[in-house]
């Protein structure tokens, strides 16, 4: 069973993650930035596999094969003029598509589960995976709001145990649970992404909103700066939550 939670767990984690990332280069693509990475892995392990380069961009594979990213500088350098140098409008898009790929990700999948699943035609099946999506989208939006406003707790969230656990038992129990799970777990990623915090692309996005108020561009340095600090602050929540995940294994 653990060895199945693992599994499972990196597989559907690294695809649903795939997915976001995916959304941010070809939306990217689209605006004329360069991309030059685009890796399967952990962002801080190293390097092991360059898969193959397409124009500037390099499909690579790092040590810790636990999500992706997209990288719009060239190693440590600060050179990611192109992003900066686009319209708000652009990077709004670059840094929203994540979250919107993954929400379509999890229609896309909702709609077969629900035909075979619940025997529906492929117009009902859509309306109820509508229905589930804005049901989960609301009651994630409103999880977070009691959260930060003092009036929920942190018992609704899961971090990589928690998640582990939850994919094993949907591979357990067939195919159609654990694609199910994938969808739930995509959509989740793609509304807490647009969180407002720095770390998370919804950081990116208000403090682009900031530029729009104040009519000028932050420093790229000052972007760097927030997304370290939002960094440090979300792998210690993460911390956290997976000292709790730990606790209801072993009680």
């Amino acid at each position: 069973m653990i060895i199945i939670s693992i599994i499972a767990f990196i597989l559907i984690f690294s695809l649903v993650v795939l997915v976001h990332e995916f959304g941010h280069f070809i939306a990217a693509r689209k605006a004329g930035v360069k991309v030059y990475e685009f890796s399967i892995g952990f962002p801080f392990s190293p390097r092991i596999l360059t898969f193959f380069r397409h124009k500037e961009t390099e499909f690579t594979l790092r040590l810790l094969p636990l999500g992706g990213f997209v990288s719009f500088s060239q190693g440590n350098d600060d050179d990611t003029e192109d992003l900066y140098e686009v319209s708000c409008l652009k990077r709004l898009l670059i840094m929203s598509a994540g979250s919107l790929f993954n929400i379509a990700f999890a229609l896309i999948i909702f709609i077969p589960v629900f035909m075979i699943g619940k025997h529906l035609s492929f117009v009902d099946a859509l309306l109820l995976a509508t229905k589930t999506a804005w049901t989960m989208a609301s009651g994630t939006i409103m999880f977070l709001f009691n959260l930060f406003s003092g009036h929920g707790t942190m018992e609704g969230l899961s971090g990589p145990i928690g998640i582990a656990v939850m994919a094993g038992q949907a591979a357990s129990a067939g195919i159609l649970n654990l694609l199910y799970f994938s969808g739930v777990l995509s959509m989740s990623l793609g509304i807490m992404n647009l969180i407002p915090f720095p770390a998370l692309d919804g950081g990116q996005i208000f403090m682009l909103c900031m530029e729009s108020i104040r009519k000028r561009p932050f420093q790229p340095r000052t972007y760097q700066i927030a997304t370290m600090a939002g960094l440090a602050l979300f792998l210690i929540l993460t911390a956290i939550v997976t000292y709790k995940d730990i606790v209801k294994l072993i009680v």
